[in-house]
C-alpha cells in the first residue's frame, strides 16, 4: 500500500512577502489570533514555512541585509492551526498536544540556507563583545534537519511591547481589533511555557513534542526552521536558517497537563513542554571537549552562573581552533551552527559552575588533537 499523502495545510510561495501569502503568517502571541485551518487528530498534514526573516535575507554575498534588519519581524509563523480530535472536538485548555515530526525538508526551488552574527548595534550574540560585526555565510543545503516547533497560548511571560511590523494572520492592520492585540501580543523570539522558541538541535524527523494545551483547539504554529545547529545557538542567527515544510501528526491526550506536568510556579501555566528525540540526528563518535568554569574574562568569579561558564567554554574552544588557520570569527559561526553539543558538567560544586562544550572533530578536514611539535596550519 502507497503512503499516504499529507494534507498541505499551509501552503507557501516564496516569491511573495509573508502578509501576502494564501494563508496569512504572524509573528507575534495572543490567544486571540484565529487559526487559518483545522487538522484532525491522527490526520497526516503538512506545513510549509518561509525563513524566520520572511526572505528578507537573501542568497548572495553582501552582509548588509544582516547588518541593516529590523528584528521588529520576528519570528514570521505558519498558522495557527486548530487541532479537532475525530469526533470534531478541539483540544481544551489542560489537554496535552502531543506532535509527531513525520518528515521535514526545503521548499523546491529554495534550497539554500545561512547562518549570521548580528552588529553589535542590531542585537549582537552571545559573544557580542568579542565579535561586534555582521558576517555572513550562505549555500546549498545537503543532509538532515531539525525544526524548532513554537505553539500559541495565553502568555504568562513579559516584556516590552513593540507592534512595528506587527504580522496578526487574518487580523487586518488598522482595525480596533488589531490595535488591541497588537499592543497586548507577546514576541516569539525566547522560549515561553508554551513552548515558544525552542531551537533544540536535535528535534527533527521522528521526534515528538508534548505541548501544553492553553486555549480551545490548541492553536499550533510552526516557523524558524534550521538545517543544523550547535547547542545556544551561540552567534544567534547562528543555525543555518532555511525556509521548509514540515509534514506532523498530533494527538490530543485529554487532561494530560495535570496528569504530566506539575506548575513550577504560582499558576497552572507555569508548565514547560516535554519533548521526545527522534532517531533522525547527526552521529559522531570522536570529539574534543572544552571545559568552562564561571569566572569571568576579567578574572571575576560569579557564583554558580552557568552563562559565565558556557561562554568561557565556548571563548575557549573559539582560541583553541584559531591556531589551526582559521579565523575566529569563522570558528565563532562554526559552533554555532555545527552540531556541537553544550553541557552543564558540575552545578554543585561552589563557586564554580563547569560547563562544557563538545566538537565532532570529523567535520575538519584536519588533525586538530593537541600533540607533540609545531601547531600545523591549516586553512587560512
Amino acid at each position: 500500500m502507497a503512503p499516504l499523502t499529507p494534507r498541505v495545510v499551509v501552503p507557501i510561495d516564496v516569491r511573495k512577502k509573508p502578509w501576502e501569502q494564501k494563508l496569512p503568517l504572524h509573528n507575534r502571541w495572543h490567544p486571540e489570533i484565529p487559526p487559518v485551518a483545522d487538522v484532525t487528530e491522527g490526520e497526516l498534514f503538512r506545513v510549509e514555512m518561509v525563513d524566520w526573516t520572511g526572505g528578507q535575507v537573501t542568497d548572495n554575498d553582501s552582509a548588509a541585509d544582516i547588518k541593516f534588519m529590523d528584528l521588529s519581524i520576528t519570528h514570521y509563523l505558519s498558522g495557527p492551526l486548530r487541532v479537532l480530535d475525530p469526533q470534531g472536538v478541539p483540544a481544551q485548555p489542560g489537554d496535552l498536544l502531543a506532535v509527531e515530526i513525520c518528515n521535514l525538508g526545503p521548499l523546491p526551488g529554495d534550497e539554500w540556507g545561512y547562518t549570521a552574527t548580528f552588529d553589535r548595534e542590531n542585537g549582537g550574540g552571545f559573544l557580542t563583545d568579542h565579535f561586534p560585526l555582521q558576517p555572513k555565510l550562505f549555500g546549498t543545503l545537503k543532509g538532515s534537519m531539525h525544526i524548532p516547533l513554537t505553539y500559541q497560548v495565553l502568555e504568562t511571560s513579559c516584556e516590552p511591547t513593540d507592534t512595528r511590523n506587527c504580522l496578526l494572520g487574518k487580523i487586518k492592520e488598522g482595525t480596533p481589533e488589531w490595535e488591541q492585540i497588537a499592543n497586548e501580543a507577546a514576541r516569539t523570539i525566547p522560549g515561553r511555557e508554551n513552548g515558544g522558541n525552542c531551537d533544540i538541535k536535535n528535534l527533527s524527523r521522528g521526534s515528538k513534542v508534548y505541548l501544553p494545551v492553553f486555549v480551545e483547539g490548541a492553536n499550533l504554529s510552526t516557523g524558524d526552521m534550521h538545517f543544523s545547529q550547535g547547542d545556544g545557538e551561540v552567534s544567534f542567527c547562528g543555525a543555518i536558517e532555511m525556509s521548509g515544510f514540515l509534514e506532523l501528526k498530533c494527538e490530543i491526550i485529554k487532561g494530560g497537563m495535570k496528569e504530566y506536568l506539575t506548575p513550577m510556579g504560582p499558576t497552572p501555566l507555569h508548565v514547560n513542554p516535554i519533548f521526545e528525540i527522534g532517531p533522525v540526528e547527526p552521529r559522531f563518535s570522536e570529539w574534543l571537549v572544552f571545559e568552562g568554569i564561571s569566572v569571568d574574562e576579567t578574572g571575576q568569579q560569579h557564583f554558580l552562573d552557568a552563562t559565565v561558564a558556557y561562554k568561557r567554554a565556548v571563548l575557549n574552544a573559539i582560541d583553541y581552533i584559531s591556531r589551526f588557520g582559521y579565523s575566529k570569527e569563522q570558528v565563532y559561526i562554526l559552533l554555532s551552527c555545527c552540531p556541537c553539543e553544550g553541557r552543564i558538567s558540575g552545578i554543585v560544586d561552589s563557586p564554580n559552575v563547569v560547563a562544557t562544550l563538545a566538537i565532532p572533530t570529523a567535520i575538519f578536514d584536519q588533525d586538530i588533537r593537541p600533540r607533540s611539535g609545531k601547531v600545523p596550519q591549516g586553512p587560512n
